[in-house]
């Protein structure tokens, strides 16, 4: 793992911690926020551990309402443990520590265990179309998210944002500029 992705993952962890910690006062919506900007880390350095940092962030946001407080606290310390592995560059206890998290949260309720596949795909898919904001190809988003071409296409094809583009030069300013490139007088 390259170290400024082991920077960025502490950092988030971090982040993610303090979050959970003011589980009394816990806007979910921060949790929202800190997936939304771990999403940058993935268009940057395209790593597959911040896929997994990110999707986790988004699943918790999904699912925070029914985790009880038992697992709350085991979700700090799966985060202090993932955090303090990858300070010690201590990569297959970092794994595990992460891997222990999604089965923490995908434990959390009943109704949820049924359900968490089509949370972990959505948020998959949700954060795969944010790539492709970001400029990233449809091919290169889907392998990140670990999705296929057609799962990310259906829904980036329904949103508005990847449709919304302006362009920045006018038509006539970017042609007459190609003729000058090309040496062809226009007239």
């Amino acid at each position: 793992m390259k170290d400024v992705v082991k920077r960025e993952i502490i950092k988030d962890l971090n982040k993610a911690i303090q979050i959970l910690q003011q589980r009394k006062k816990m806007d979910v919506e921060e949790m929202k926020q800190l997936s939304n900007q771990a999403i940058e880390d993935v268009a940057l350095h395209k790593d597959l551990d911040v896929v997994s940092i990110t999707v986790l962030f988004y699943s918790i946001y999904k699912v925070a309402d029914c985790i009880d407080d038992e697992a709350f606290d085991y979700l700090i310390k799966g985060m202090e443990t993932a955090k303090d592995a990858l300070q010690r560059n201590s990569f297959g206890r970092y794994s595990k520590a992460i891997k222990n998290l999604f089965v923490t949260v995908r434990g959390c309720n009943a109704k949820i265990k049924e359900h968490f596949q089509d949370v972990m795909g959505a948020a998959r898919i949700k954060k795969g179309a944010v790539l492709l904001q970001k400029g990233l190809s449809l091919g290169q988003a889907a392998g990140l998210m670990g999705l296929s071409n057609w799962d990310l296409q259906a829904y980036a094809g329904k949103t508005v944002v990847l449709g919304a583009h302006v362009e920045k030069v006018q038509a006539k300013k970017r042609l007459s500029l190609a003729f000058k490139l090309f040496g062809v007088k226009n007239g």
